[in-house]
């Protein structure tokens, strides 16, 4: 073989180890910097190595690495008080507890808090990991969240603008408020307000933060939709295997047709109307924030 086909041949090793199904690259990332990855015998620490897969010796945490496995891809519905780990040293309950008949490694795409619930993907396909994962993607994710009160419409329009939180500022692309059936032998709450909210960033905790900016704590978190891939019947602690097609609607955009038409139309006013005084203080307190 000569030296430019053995050129051909070479892959960066976090790409390697992502298209073998152990971790996204961000993952295969740290199981590098961590020194678990062996090449021909010697701990590689470098990111951007280069490695031929059909010529050098490769192990992680001391196991070979194996040959490509055909792609999975998983619709779980994570339960509350479950971690998005497949691990946990505390010995929690963690999402692996729910997979132990899944005939490959596979691994969370983002995750949900401890509380939260809801749709989760889980795949051993590193590539389609990064390209759900990478921001310029702008994969939607809808909530449905109960908050402990009733924001106002000038609150709630806060979130429609962009609201700075830890990591970053952010904006919800699309949100609503929802009406919550009352069925027979359970009580509602009158008090606290159900909203619909589509992002598309994935800041850590960042539903509830953006929420938090404004003022209102959430009760209870519910991820029901990723891309037009959507939650539906599926029971709590339940999964479901995806062919290609149904995994790649999570790239279309989740979001009233109305939204993707709008445009940023600015009438002219005679005269603006004078804000309330608590929506004043409001906005003095969000902007020092």
């Amino acid at each position: 073989m000569t030296t430019q086909e053995q050129d051909k041949n070479l892959i960066r090793l976090n790409k390697l180890l992502a298209e073998r199904g152990l971790a996204s690259r961000r993952g295969a990332d740290k199981l590098i910097t961590e020194g678990l990855v062996v090449v021909n015998g010697k701990k590689v620490y470098e990111l951007g190595i280069k490695v031929n897969p059909f010529k050098d010796k490769i192990t992680v945490d001391g196991k070979p690495l194996k040959s490509k496995a055909e792609n999975i891809y998983i619709m779980f519905n994570k339960p509350k008080n479950v971690i998005t780990s497949m691990s946990d040293p505390l010995e929690r309950p963690t999402i692996a507890d729910f997979l132990e008949d899944v005939p490959a490694r596979v691994f969370p795409i983002g995750r949900l808090d401890w509380d939260s619930e809801g749709l989760m993907l889980l795949t051993n396909d590193g590539d389609y990991a990064q390209k759900v994962m990478h921001p310029k993607t702008e994969v939607t994710k809808t909530y449905h969240v109960k908050l402990e009160g009733q924001p106002q419409p000038y609150q709630i329009k806060k979130l429609l603008t962009g609201v700075s939180i830890p990591g970053g500022r952010v904006r919800a692309k699309h949100i609503e408020k929802l009406k919550v059936a009352k069925v027979k032998g359970k009580k509602t709450s009158e008090k606290n307000d159900w909203y619909k909210i589509v992002i598309t960033e994935g800041k850590n905790h960042q539903v509830k933060e953006m929420f938090k900016k404004i003022g209102f704590d959430v009760i209870k978190l519910h991820r029901v939709a990723i891309g037009k891939l959507r939650i539906g019947t599926l029971g709590r602690g339940q999964k479901v295997y995806l062919n290609e097609a149904a995994a790649n609607r999570v790239f279309l955009s989740d979001l009233p047709e109305e939204v993707h038409a709008r445009r940023d139309v600015r009438h002219k006013s005679t005269k603006a109307a004078e804000p309330s005084a608590n929506r004043k203080k409001f906005d003095k307190k969000l902007n020092q924030g």
